[in-house]
């Protein structure tokens, strides 16, 4: 399979999903990424506490979301 039927079988499976199911895999998708980014900044911050991890967390979104 070529990239670009790849990529057409996929947007045809997105096509075919309910708005509920599109949703589920936003928010699965989100937490995956927030879980990526929490290995992160543990990695550069390794004594950081449970809070501290979510609090730098939320800084990086806002930060992204305010770019």
């Amino acid at each position: 399979m070529t990239p670009q039927a790849a990529l057409d079988a996929q947007i045809e499976k997105y096509r075919a999903m309910t708005g509920e199911e599109r949703l589920k895999l936003a928010l699965d998708l989100h937490e995956l990424s927030c879980d990526i980014a929490r290995a992160g900044i543990r990695h550069q911050h390794p004594n950081a506490s449970a809070d501290d991890v979510e609090r730098l967390l939320r800084e990086r979104i806002a930060l992204a979301q305010s770019l």
